[in-house]
């Protein structure tokens, strides 16, 4: 998004191992299963606010500042508990910052419960990354009947196939393209640097900025 010039960027974390600040080079401030269980340990400290404007006054103060975008992480799952409590906070506070922001781009940890618990919902892309292999165009099939089957609005449902310079067509999604293997992605992740730091002229970045340039 931000090679294709855009700005305005929310970068949301929704995976419980959290990984997406360490990818784009940006800590952390605070996340929403802290604030959640700062909650379960006292009353809310904002005066003259109820419990669901002083959740959102803590998660307004948790999110990161980027040069060119902002970040939200979710964070580590509730030890014993359910996680339906974060989710529903996440999913409440993202319909609010839509507003705020040109693009809302959330990364999900890999499979389908994030779907089952609805904190991806009211999204224009439901984009799925997978493998072309048996295993792989099996989990895009289940992942889209599955994104049909719930009250769940996704204006459109479409796969980038991974490590691949084509992948096949799944019925109920749309190719979007591939992103072919590339050595110097495997070498960034090696070494400990960020997704900001790839050359723009790779063949992983610029198959990625190709797709981008035809949704946007």
């Amino acid at each position: 998004l931000l090679s294709c010039g855009q700005k305005s960027i929310l970068a949301v974390d929704a995976d419980p191992n959290a990984c997406l600040g360490i990818t784009l080079g940006v800590e952390s401030i605070r996340t929403i299963a802290d604030i959640r269980e700062k909650s379960r340990q006292k009353k809310p400290t904002n005066e003259g606010m109820d419990r669901a404007r002083s959740f959102e006054y803590e998660i307004q103060q948790a999110i990161s500042e980027a040069k060119d975008f902002d970040l939200l992480t979710m964070g580590r799952p509730e030890g014993p508990d359910c996680y339906c409590a974060a989710n529903n906070i996440l999913r409440k506070f993202l319909s609010k910052l839509n507003s705020a922001y040109d693009y809302v781009v959330m990364d999900n940890e890999a499979g389908m419960e994030h779907l089952s618990r609805r904190t991806t919902d009211n999204v224009d892309l439901l984009c799925i990354v997978a493998d072309p292999n048996p295993v792989g165009i099996l989990t895009v099939q289940r992942i889209a009947e599955l994104a049909r089957s719930l009250p769940i609005a996704a204006k459109e449902i479409g796969v980038i196939w991974n490590r691949s310079k084509k992948g096949p067509e799944v019925e109920g999604t749309r190719n979007w393209g591939s992103i072919p293997y590339d050595e110097s992605i495997y070498d960034a992740s090696m070494n400990g640097k960020t997704v900001l730091d790839i050359q723009l002229d790779c063949p992983a970045f610029l198959a990625v900025q190709k797709i981008f340039r035809n949704k946007l």
